[in-house]
């Protein structure tokens, strides 16, 4: 019997907390709290791969970001001058909407408030619009969460290469948010000056997806 691969991102150990972390790593607020599950959550060890229409295929050798809209200067960056930026780190938790939630992640890669402060964002800018590449997909979020101190558009997650199956080679990350705000395979990122619902939103998923309020649908 062939033996099974071991599943490099299961949890074989507890997960880590913001005191076990190197110096300069950005923590996300909500890892602070006494109780890392939000109501209605569980814990899972594994990283579980959900999506609206399966992974697309985004080549890294093609793989581009537009920064576009209601900004001064739009942005355009293949992956390498993508990496090339000014970089941070994040420690934050990861809350689905279908209940689990993978606690204890460390994310790598651009500031949200970076990309947004080299377009410049226009005075009427209230909201955010982010596209993937998987058939249009979008969610929607306000400017305000989007350039929380913990939002990044990551290209590393736990050290290594962010996966196809798990929205790479390039994803959103807005861990105050349930997770399907983090929109994975990120083609663009929208400034917009009215909200403009995305995917799961229309469908009837909640407009601001608080977990700690528990904003699964309506709203």
């Amino acid at each position: 019997m062939a033996k099974k691969a071991r599943d490099e991102k299961y949890q074989y150990d507890e997960p880590l907390t913001p005191q076990n972390l190197d110096s300069g790593v950005i923590v996300s607020p909500d890892t602070h709290r006494r109780d890392r599950l939000p109501p209605g959550q569980s814990r899972t060890r594994k990283w579980p791969v959900l999506d609206a229409s399966g992974t697309p295929d985004v080549a890294a050798t093609t793989w581009e970001l537009n920064v576009l809209g209601l900004v001064t200067k739009p942005l355009t960056f293949n992956l390498a001058e993508f990496q090339r930026l000014p970089r941070v780190k994040v420690f934050a938790d990861f809350h689905c909407v279908t209940h689990w939630s993978r606690l204890g992640n460390l994310w790598e890669g651009v500031s949200t408030r970076e990309l947004i402060d080299r377009s410049g964002a226009c005075q009427e800018a209230k909201f955010v619009v982010l596209h993937g590449y998987d058939n249009g997909w979008s969610t929607n979020l306000s400017l305000t969460d989007f350039l929380a101190a913990d939002a990044l558009i990551a290209d590393l997650h736990d050290g290594t290469p962010i996966s196809a199956d798990h929205g790479g080679p390039v994803r959103a990350m807005v861990p105050q948010r349930y997770a399907w705000k983090s929109a994975k395979w990120l083609k663009a990122i929208e400034l917009v000056a009215t909200d403009q619902p995305g995917y799961w939103e229309r469908c009837g998923y909640h407009n601001q997806g608080d977990p700690w309020n528990e904003e699964r649908f309506g709203g």
